[in-house]
């Protein structure tokens, strides 16, 4: 079994790691850069290591970090999400020092990452994919004769893009000429790839995801799916498990095609399927993320399989230990990313100290969290500080719950997501079970609410008040 793991990641995810290492007797290493010196993660791992100054690249250097994981005697590492979790150079450097990756050989990480790859292996394996270009795009005369012949609106994508990026809608002609260069320049800072390709635009889809585990001896299972369509710039704001916008039957064949998916790749570990549903229902592919999800902790919630646990077992050598006939789910479980924004101000960055933190409690409550009072939000990284996650068991009750535990998370000093989740519950779309991706687009009201300061934070201003007027 594996003894000492480290992490290459930072934030709440570092922490979720550490937690699932310690459960399983695993000593957890940590790395650091100088903006992070005082971040949770390395106070609750059991070494900690400065990676150097460079708030970002630090964490993006496969070659350091690895030497790193040999010389403090570690025989796995994890990558967690973002940085290099996606990178098939880290994997490959792992295996050339015989650490274990916690995460799928590099070949099916690089074939994953090129879309155009992975539609074809798709295609091959039965599984729908959206009408679109069978390769790269040769230039724009080929992407306007492909966009006449499968008919506007089309999507305009980076190949080796993820995470919302390298990515633009096109309604016409005019659009297409104009986003063409901006997406090869886009792709090309963010990607090192300036290739792209082209599909038919599904609109008002619903984002569904379907999680699996698939091990070294054959057993490929999925753990139900996830609802994302409530995103904003195609970035996932709140997560549901299980959908409630599917039947079974819808349920059941998402998860054929999850599986299908992975078996067809020869995948190992964790990862997620995602796919599109149009206004017919129909289900298209739409990539595969070779990693970690964010989100799944509402898969966790409503199934009780710790999937991080379950990463590292499977990169130790062992077989699953469920059959996908003994994966239960029970209830809904929603997940709010709080991100450090001002819904108000275009969802611009909050970055700064974290004067007081309350973190929410009672049944069904999980909090992930990087954050604690007196912490400095560094204005480096991502803007997701910590993650809510409440479970019930019906529907009505997953939402009374969740507005419950919002409005119990506390967290001063910074503009937060909070308040604009409380808005969305509110919705009656929303609470009717009824959403696509173009949620947020649509309802632009929802920024405009109020703020009420509650009484803990009204009394902590008068009592400053008080003592300022004594001081004179």
């Amino acid at each position: 079994m594996i003894k000492k793991i480290l992490i290459a990641n930072r934030g709440e995810i570092a922490v979720r790691i550490v937690r699932a290492c310690h459960e399983m007797g695993i000593r957890a290493v940590a790395i650091f850069t100088d903006a992070d010196r005082h971040a949770l993660h390395v106070k609750k791992a059991d070494e900690a290591y400065n990676i150097g100054p460079d708030s970002v690249a630090g964490y993006l250097n496969a070659h350091r970090i690895v030497n790193l994981a040999s010389a403090t005697g570690c025989d796995a590492l994890h990558p967690g999400y973002g940085f290099l979790s996606e990178n098939p150079a880290l994997a490959e450097i792992c295996a050339r020092r015989n650490i274990r990756f916690i995460g799928p050989d590099a070949a099916v990480i690089r074939s994953m990452g090129d879309k155009i790859e992975a539609r074809r292996a798709m295609q091959a394996a039965g599984v729908p994919v959206v009408p679109g270009s069978e390769g790269n795009l040769s230039g724009l005369d080929e992407a306007l004769a492909l966009a006449g012949e499968i008919g506007y609106p089309v999507m305009l994508k980076a190949t080796a893009g993820g995470g919302g990026r390298g990515i633009r809608r096109c309604n016409d002609v005019a659009d297409l000429r104009r986003n063409y260069e901006r997406v090869i320049s886009e792709a090309t800072k963010a990607f090192g790839s300036a290739d792209l390709f082209l599909e038919k635009c599904v609109d008002n889809p619903r984002h569904i995801e379907a999680q699996i585990l698939a091990d070294g001896h054959g057993n490929v299972i999925h753990l139900f799916e996830r609802d994302c369509s409530i995103q904003r710039r195609h970035q996932k704001l709140i997560e549901i498990a299980p959908s409630p916008q599917l039947s079974d039957e819808q349920r059941r064949l998402i998860g054929d095609h999850a599986v299908r998916a992975a078996r067809a790749v020869g995948y190992q570990n964790a990862g997620t399927v995602e796919f599109l549903m149009d206004e017919q229902d129909n289900f298209y592919f739409m990539e595969m993320n070779t990693r970690l999800q964010v989100e799944h902790t509402v898969t966790e919630v409503i199934t009780g399989i710790d999937i991080v646990q379950e990463q590292i077992r499977i990169a130790a050598g062992l077989p699953l230990r469920y059959r996908q006939e003994e994966v239960q789910r029970r209830g809904y479980a929603m997940e709010f990313r709080i991100n450090a924004e001002d819904p108000q101000n275009d969802f611009l960055p909050s970055f700064g100290r974290i004067t007081r933190y309350f973190a929410p409690g009672g049944p069904g409550v999980r909090t992930d969290a990087a954050i604690y009072s007196g912490y400095d939000i560094p204005p480096y990284y991502d803007s997701m500080c910590a993650k809510l996650t409440v479970w019930a068991l019906d529907w009505e009750g997953v939402l009374n719950r969740a507005r419950r535990a919002l409005n119990d998370m506390g967290v001063y000093g910074v503009k937060t997501t909070i308040p604009y989740y409380l808005q969305i519950l509110d919705t009656p779309d929303f609470r009717a079970g009824r959403f696509d991706t173009g949620f947020v687009e649509a309802h632009p009201e929802l920024v405009n609410y109020s703020i009420s300061r509650p009484t803990r934070e009204m009394a902590a201003v008068i009592s400053a008040a008080i003592a300022a007027y004594s001081g004179f």
